[in-house]
């Protein structure tokens, strides 16, 4: 890929993402294979004011080994520098950027019992200085190929055309091409979800039943005071960015605790780096009860069985099959893509700012009001093309989703 056209996708990951502020800190999560755009990322967030860039490097390999030599115990070891690093960040707030590059696949065989204690362990420990963070800064996740991960997307091509390949598709999620004004692109982009969100919070529906020919029979609860929300956002100090970019959804938390049914997975799940696929979820008053995949079940169950909340749902999630990724006809193997192609819920922790008076509110009263706490937050994809998504309403029924498009 061109290095001006990089140079322009950097340039709006800093501006329209995280929106850095003058003097603000800007932390960078990414594989070391991303080490060149990486710079241009830096470079482009000291222009635009940023006062330090910091980068915490990881690689797939190094992890991999590390699970494969490294005891429980020692996995579990979590360094007293590591949670006084993320304290610190809870108290100078920098925006922070996870750059997505690595293979879907890349963790795959390692010891699940061990991954899953070990990010127990580290979760438990940093959770209280990232909830002390919520809402109090910008975030933005996104994405770069990787080779791995590009030929995983496109398997057919040699490694240099995959990448090539993958950089397009990646760039045309987020309308960034060498001739078009991206900014403004997401401005229009964000001005059309205010206009779907405001007729979703006018309709205050009381539950939504799914429904589809593949399985997925499913009713769930809203809060009266959930809050439909899409596209950017705002921290409590008035900051507006975008934390996910691509994005095609608009999402609201439900109310912990109160849901019914099964859902069916309508794409790969890409979890802690092992693909979970065509698998379904059982729940009964409101946790998850049973579950099956055809790949990857062990996998699935650790992250359900987390902690009590990750048998609980914090989001739901409404994208059209006829979204801009979802046209693409591309299977991304990676969920910020592939969940914006198609209806989605998310185990785990639900999200405050999508609470009506979120802000005058502690995190143990909106935990109290039914928003669900987990140490985890995992997407799983559900937009089958036949999905009818209906609203309850005293009672009343508003079509949302019909054939897996809106109504309205």
């Amino acid at each position: 890929m061109k290095k001006s056209v990089m140079r322009k996708y950097a340039k709006l990951l800093i501006k329209q993402g995280v929106n850095i502020r003058k003097g603000q800190q800007l932390n960078i999560g990414a594989d070391v294979e991303a080490a060149d755009f990486v710079a241009i990322l830096a470079e482009e967030a000291y222009r635009a004011g940023a006062g330090n860039v910091r980068v915490d490097w990881s690689m797939t390999r190094l992890t991999k080994l590390a699970y494969r030599h490294r005891t429980t115990r020692s996995l579990c070891d979590i360094p007293a520098w590591q949670v006084e690093k993320v304290k610190h960040d809870s108290e100078i707030l920098p925006a922070r950027i996870r750059l997505i590059c690595e293979d879907p696949d890349g963790l795959a065989s390692v010891n699940q019992e061990k991954l899953a204690k070990a990010s127990i362990a580290s979760s438990k420990l940093i959770k209280p200085y990232r909830d002390a963070m919520d809402n109090k800064h910008q975030w933005l996740v996104c994405a770069i190929p990787g080779k791995a991960w590009a030929k995983k997307v496109f398997p057919n091509d040699r490694t240099s055309v995959a990448v090539e390949k993958l950089w397009k598709a990646i760039l045309a999620t987020v309308e960034c091409d060498e001739t078009n004004d991206a900014i403004a692109a997401w401005d229009r982009k964000n001005e059309a979800f205010k206009e779907k969100c405001a007729w979703l919070n006018s309709m205050q529906f009381d539950y939504l039943h799914y429904t589809s020919k593949n399985g997925t029979d499913f009713k769930c609860s809203l809060m009266k005071e959930s809050v439909w929300c899409g596209g950017g956002e705002n921290t409590l100090q008035g900051v507006f960015y975008n934390p996910n970019m691509p994005t095609e959804e608009i999402f609201t938390t439900p109310m912990k605790g109160k849901c019914s049914g099964r859902l069916v997975s309508a794409m790969p799940l890409s979890a802690r780096g092992t693909l979970i696929e065509n698998f379904y979820i059982d729940f009964e008053d409101g946790k998850a009860v049973s579950w099956h995949a055809e790949k990857g079940e062990e996998a699935l169950g650790k992250i359900i069985t987390t902690d009590e909340g990750s048998r609980m749902l914090g989001e739901l999630a409404l994208v059209p099959k006829d979204s801009p990724i979802a046209a693409s006809g591309l299977l991304y193997y990676n969920t910020l893509f592939d969940e914006n192609a198609s209806c989605h819920v998310a185990l785990g922790m639900g999200y405050t700012g999508c609470v009506k008076g979120f802000e005058n509110m502690t995190l143990d009263e909106l935990h109290e009001l039914g928003v669900n706490d987990s140490m985890i937050h995992v997407d799983f994809m559900i937009g089958s093309d036949d999905l009818c998504i209906t609203g309850y309403k005293d009672g009343v029924a508003t079509p949302i989703f019909v054939d897996g498009k809106w109504s309205v």
